[in-house]
């Protein structure tokens, strides 16, 4: 059977960015694929990592809302449990010059996003490597991703190529990105993205008050002042949710249509995308009851164990192929 690996940093819960990007991607998937989850909390202390704290109290949080969805076919796992990842990262830090990894597009977006200059991180910027071991690691095919993490995937199957040429073998596997439909989910405030670090997304967690009060205050159109003023749709965030959620298109078609000619409020369209939104959040809501604390634990350790046991045959043949497996007790 192939096998899909994907995964996110805990830290916070996840929104409907996550949901509309990857979530529903893998809720397809875990029926077609061996498919892996990985909490990133190593990656994550890339940026908390004075802080740890803050990134362990929220490993099960993430955990909790992938059952929540009804991702319970899935091999959960913890990154900082799988002891063959630092190694594997190590060797594969030879097969990458520096200016590689720099000029890596996304790596030069978050560097510049953050202001990072001299004082970046060590581990931020070698991330591209250290993501090649995640997704070596379980020799994973498919890696449902968004739009700007492709450069993080063809830099993983350059590493996996350089490999398999210079030690002549097979060992590692290359990978498939595989992306949404939506890609981007715009913030509730019409920023560029819907984000936790700036709190302007709809979280899988939050009850139906605090989604209804998220949506009405989502950016529309600032010209449309009265009812029958015609409405502009580029933009406007309401909209774009409804294109990410609503799957009658027909009636989202004839509702943009009636939005541009004038005389559909802006408070109308919140209201039919509070109605879209909470068909998607009230199942999740409704799993997520359910679930046992105790039980979440025993699901995700024995995710850890299980992915413990795949990373560390792939690290003995990558071992093997370098020559440096040793008979030594």
């Amino acid at each position: 059977m192939s096998i899909a690996l994907t995964g996110d940093r805990p830290t916070g819960p996840l929104h409907l960015g996550h949901y509309i990007g990857s979530l529903t991607n893998r809720l397809d998937m875990q029926n077609k694929y061996q498919t892996y989850i990985m909490i990133a909390d190593t990656q994550a202390l890339t940026d908390y990592f004075e802080t740890p704290e803050f990134v362990r109290k929220n490993v099960f949080q993430v955990a909790e809302d992938y059952l929540a969805v009804g991702l319970d076919a899935c091999d959960i796992f913890i990154q900082s449990t799988i002891r063959a990842l630092p190694e594997l990262t190590m060797y594969y830090m030879n097969l990458v010059t520096l200016a590689r990894v720099v000029r890596n597009p996304t790596v030069k977006a978050e560097l510049k996003q953050k202001s990072f200059a001299a004082n970046a991180p060590c581990g931020f910027v070698c991330y591209p490597i250290s993501q090649a071991a995640d997704i070596t690691c379980v020799q994973a095919e498919f890696v449902p991703v968004g739009v700007d993490q492709l450069p993080m995937i063809e830099q993983a199957n350059e590493i996996v190529r350089k490999f398999n040429s210079m030690y002549k073998t097979d060992v590692l596997k290359e990978s498939q990105a595989i992306l949404s439909p939506t890609s981007k989910l715009l913030g509730i405030d019409g920023g560029a993205k819907a984000s936790k670090s700036l709190n302007n997304c709809i979280f899988l967690i939050d009850s139906p008050e605090v989604v209804k009060q998220k949506v009405m205050s989502m950016y529309t159109d600032p010209n449309h002042i009265r009812v029958s003023d015609p409405g502009e749709l580029k933009g406007n965030v309401v909209f774009h949710y409804l294109d990410a959620f609503w799957e009658e298109k027909e009636e989202l078609a004839a509702l943009k249509a009636h939005y541009k000619k004038g005389g559909l409020g802006d408070v109308t369209i919140k209201q039919k995308l509070i109605e879209v939104l909470e068909n998607i959040m009230q199942p999740i809501r409704e799993r997520r009851s359910k679930i046992d604390k105790k039980q979440l634990e025993e699901i995700v350790y024995a995710g850890c164990k299980k992915a413990n046991e795949k990373a560390n045959d792939v690290l003995y043949k990558v071992k093997d192929a370098m020559k440096l497996n040793y008979d030594i007790v």
